[in-house]
């Protein structure tokens, strides 16, 4: 449960992992008491005690307002010679009070993240959010502007907190001729890297419909090198039944 109740879109906890943020190979921040903070729905942000702030905060004189964590004082982050503008933030007068004496980072403005001795990408991990990947026998067929570009029975079937099932179909199952390799990449805290391909049907590019965790993280490793198509975007059919399209951040 959470120490603090939700103000507007944002809930409070308490973390549990030690969690360290570098600049140019300088520590900035180092805690084993962080907290969880959800600005948006989807995932945590941490924000350090003060007491773990190694790295030193410059006022740039400017100020930035939430409606739901106050008022908060913007920082420049000094870490040896190496300085990342406006990369910090404090909300000293915040409503929320386990907030005035935490101090955040910009996640993109850091050059590594860890939790514990493991890096982490894109954003904090979410407690709360699970994934379990199962080899499955359903016939799962996906079809795309009336063409068949994938058809399988020996998926793996991914179960991700707050996300609908995503299947993982084996390359010799899918239509190779139809997909064309993006420069596309993207990361995420639980399955690693992935990179994309484009569908083109009949002249039309469908951008970035499919993906690959070539060499997921050790958590993830069942989906290596299984193709994965966005639910929200293509028809798919679960044993001959077609499942609705459902409607998430990635609609």
């Amino acid at each position: 449960m959470s120490d603090q109740a939700p103000r507007g879109r944002v809930r409070v906890e308490p973390g549990r992992k030690r969690v360290r943020t570098y600049l140019a190979g300088h520590l900035v921040a180092e805690t084993a008491n962080p907290l969880l903070v959800w600005e948006v729905p989807y995932y945590p942000s941490y924000y350090f005690p003060l007491t773990g702030v190694i790295a030193e905060l410059v006022p740039d004189g400017t100020t930035e307002h939430s409606p739901s964590r106050g008022e908060a004082d913007v920082y420049d982050v000094r870490a040896g010679p190496a300085v990342a503008t406006r990369a910090a933030r404090r909300y000293a007068s915040s409503p929320i009070e386990q907030l005035r004496d935490s101090v955040k980072f910009e996640w993109n403005l850091m050059d590594e993240w860890l939790e514990e001795d493991e890096p982490v990408y894109t954003h904090a991990r979410d407690p709360q959010t699970r994934v379990d990947i199962l080899a499955s026998s359903r016939h799962i067929r996906v079809e795309l502007d009336g063409v068949t570009v994938a058809e399988t029975v020996r998926p793996s079937a991914l179960f991700e907190t707050g996300l609908p099932t995503r299947w993982y179909i084996p390359l010799t199952d899918v239509r190779m001729d139809l997909l064309a390799p993006s420069e596309t990449v993207s990361h995420c805290p639980y399955k690693g890297k992935a990179n994309y391909w484009s569908i083109e049907i009949a002249g039309k590019n469908h951008e970035d419909f499919v993906w690959c965790y070539r060499s997921p993280l050790p958590e993830s490793q069942k989906i290596a090198g299984l193709a994965c198509f966005y639910n929200e975007r293509v028809d798919l059919y679960v044993d001959g039944e077609p499942e609705e399209r459902p409607n998430t951040i990635f609609s």
